[in-house]
């Protein structure tokens, strides 16, 4: 595990040199309120958004944090499988399709919350290359409803989607920040609909007027 964490410390490192990434609290608690596991959500416009939101938290927060993402992408070769599996140890999800409809894409998220680990996520369900952000997709819903009470920080990474557009391999030096919001649950009784634009209006809220 020292290789990884040297690795993954070093691709942190390597992240905000090539972005300038700086992260920007708006909430008084911070990246880690209460210290409790938490759902940090943000918006998706490339493949290195989850690194950038897991390099900005505090290295304690860090090293309980683990990404969600896309089995197909990241499992896709042996270098992928290694970085997603050994150095971010990110939940692996299967995503569309008739042959995986009987999988329950968030049995891996509750499993990783019960052992009292924070996770990112993208509720838009896939990149955005335009500039108003996707309605959400009903799973950060149907895990808070699972689980009352728990804490989901609204995350909004700005100018990444010019430091590395859809299709790059070669990120374009750009200065990127990381705008962390107050946390928020879902309410007694709040339906599904009411949740998912709430939490989209927090992360909008966070976005400068330029976005």
């Amino acid at each position: 595990m020292k290789i990884e964490r040297f690795l993954g410390a070093a691709l942190c490192g390597l992240a905000r040199v090539i972005t300038g990434a700086r992260a920007i609290h708006h909430a008084a608690q911070g990246a880690d309120p209460a210290g409790e596991p938490s759902v940090y959500y943000a918006n998706h416009r490339s493949h290195i958004d989850f690194l950038l939101v897991w390099a900005a938290l505090p290295p304690r927060v860090r090293r309980r944090t683990r990404p969600v993402a896309g089995a197909d992408y990241w499992l896709a070769g042996p270098l992928r499988r290694y970085v997603a599996l050994r150095i971010f140890r990110a939940v692996l999800v299967e995503r569309g399709g008739a042959a995986h409809a009987a999988a329950d894409p968030l049995a891996a998220m509750h499993a990783a919350l019960d052992a009292g680990e924070s996770l990112i996520v993208f509720p838009e369900g896939t990149r955005n290359i335009g500039d108003a952000l996707l309605p959400f997709k009903s799973g950060i819903f149907r895990l808070a409803r699972a689980r009352p009470g728990l804490r989901f920080v609204p995350v909004w990474v700005e100018n990444l989607g010019r430091v590395m557009p859809k299709g790059s391999f070669i990120p374009v030096p750009l200065l990127c920040a990381l705008h962390f919001g107050d946390a928020l649950c879902l309410g007694d009784d709040e339906a599904r609909g009411c949740f998912l634009n709430r939490s989209r209006d927090a992360l909008i809220a966070l976005a400068p007027p330029a976005a």
